[in-house]
């Protein structure tokens, strides 16, 4: 089968994990959505951010992608969960922050930057629970606007809602810095000059390592030496 990938975000935030995708699986083609009329996620209600998804999703199937890519931590880990229920024939893959990752590394002290909700979901609460170790603190910061800020490249308000949370921890010895948003990883320089000796992380590697497993397992990687194409399609606001 040498059907698309389909990969979606609220926006241009998933180009980010787009990219680390088709790094390592140049020869696969790819529809990505960028559904930047409603961006931002982050602050929707539970039945509005699930029914605008679920509308993607069907579009997606309608072109009859081989998988679809969660490609926002927000839309993964309030929508994937229900999204399997109901559409049990669809493999899905999420993204969500490298929580995991940041504690096995050891890191002491941990910033996650996300979405406020991502950051109020119950699946980040269990990503918490389930990997923080007794001497590790992990600090967590709803970024509200910083991903509609980023949509919209707008530089000074970016600056000032950075400088608005991050002013705070600059001198807290912060390891490292998650960047929970596929959105973040655009103003990752930014980012790194409040924390310079810490690591950024976005965990987009992990994601593309999973697709590729999956569509291995399920038998539709597709081999040779052809290059992929792109398809891009984009709400408009």
């Amino acid at each position: 089968m040498n059907n698309k990938i389909g990969i979606f975000d609220s926006g241009i935030g998933g180009l980010t994990t787009l990219k680390e995708i088709q790094t390592l699986l140049p020869n696969e083609s790819y529809l990505f959505y960028a559904d930047s009329k409603n961006n931002p996620y982050g602050d929707k209600e539970q039945d509005e951010l699930y029914s605008i998804v679920t509308n993607i999703v069907e579009y997606l199937i309608s072109r009859k992608v081989k998988l679809i890519v969660i490609a926002c931590n927000t839309a993964t880990t309030k929508c994937i969960e229900q999204l399997r229920i109901d559409y049990p024939n669809v493999t899905f893959v999420g993204t969500e922050p490298a929580i995991k990752m940041a504690c096995e590394r050891g890191y002491k002290n941990t910033l996650v930057l996300a979405t406020p909700g991502t950051i109020a979901s119950e699946r980040m609460q269990q990503l918490v629970e389930e990997n923080k170790r007794p001497n590790e603190n992990i600090m967590l910061i709803a970024c509200d606007k910083l991903a509609n800020a980023i949509e919209n490249n707008d530089e000074e308000q970016i600056d000032r809602i950075l400088h608005y949370y991050l002013d705070g921890f600059v001198d807290k010895q912060i390891d490292a810095v998650i960047l929970g948003c596929t959105h973040y990883p655009h103003v990752k320089d930014k980012i790194q000059t409040f924390f310079k000796d810490a690591i950024l992380i976005d965990g987009n590697d992990i994601v593309a390592k999973h697709v590729k497993f999956e569509l291995w397992a399920h038998g539709v990687l597709k081999t040779g030496n052809t290059p992929g194409t792109i398809e891009f399609i984009q709400t408009k606001k």
